[in-house]
């Protein structure tokens, strides 16, 4: 029994500003359906609110309660596990404004962490502050692990080679939060009120969306419109439940029964 889907955003409902052929529809299918669906995006780029409205001007039929962060979870373990702590925010103006929003205090002088984002303003002085941080003692926490954003042309560098940098010049171990982490996955089951055994994670990269869902034991369909290529699958211990070339094949294989299965 599917109790929700967990459905990644860049590289699988869209690319860029484009949607993926077909990709509204399966939403439309989820909710004609009654079918709980979370979207999530390990971009720590800008806030939920963008998000949203970004996938509605897409012609997505969704709410806000439909979109769920890195950014999010992020602010979330900082609360739970890192309380009163302050943070030098490696990252978009957005997201700064966003964790301040959020209550997490900002410490641009002597901060107890530095928080590293995906961010698209970087500069030679926000990276050099931050190695200077680290190696005066501040925790790195970082909010997701991707190496690459999908766009309409292709991929930008994301955050992944930047969590190696601070890595091997600092010689401090990142605390990475967002995709595989199973805590998102358990922030949208609890979104979706949903049995996190039965939920469907869909996305389209090997080492976050399907690694998340292999490690938690869930059904997972990888979609060939984004990172993952075919031939990618013979070198990875990763393996997928489904496997589709898009979210519009969704209805028709894992809905309805009609799937490729892979072998898990």
């Amino acid at each position: 029994m599917i109790s929700g889907f967990v459905i990644d955003m860049d590289g699988t409902i869209y690319k860029g500003g484009k949607a993926i052929p077909g990709a509204p529809g399966f939403i439309d299918e989820l909710n004609g359906r009654k079918i709980p669906f979370v979207l999530l995006t390990n971009n720590s780029a800008h806030g939920r609110l963008f998000y949203y409205e970004k996938v509605r001007a897409m012609g997505f039929d969704v709410g806000l309660d439909n979109i769920l962060t890195s950014t999010m979870a992020t602010v979330r373990y900082l609360k739970g596990h890192r309380p009163g702590k302050t943070v030098y925010p490696l990252g978009s103006p957005q997201f700064g404004e966003e964790i301040r929003e959020a209550g997490i205090t900002v410490d641009e002088n002597d901060p107890d962490i530095v928080l590293l984002a995906f961010d698209t303003t970087v500069t030679y002085e926000k990276i050099n502050n931050a190695y200077h941080f680290l190696a005066s003692g501040s925790e790195l926490i970082a909010t997701h692990p991707d190496d690459l954003c999908p766009t309409e042309d292709g991929y930008d560098v994301d955050i992944g080679p930047f969590i190696r940098l601070f890595e091997s010049i600092t010689d401090r171990k990142a605390t990475v939060i967002g995709k595989p982490n199973r805590r998102m996955l358990e922030m949208a089951a609890e979104a979706m009120d949903a049995d996190i055994g039965g939920l469907v994670m869909v996305g389209d990269r090997l080492y976050t969306d399907m690694k998340m869902a292999y490690d938690s034991g869930i059904t997972s369909v990888l979609v060939l419109t984004g990172e993952t290529e075919r031939r990618d699958l013979e070198t990875s211990d990763v393996k997928p439940t489904f496997i589709v070339d898009s979210v519009a094949d969704i209805p028709g294989s894992v809905l309805d029964g009609d799937g490729n299965r892979a072998t898990r």
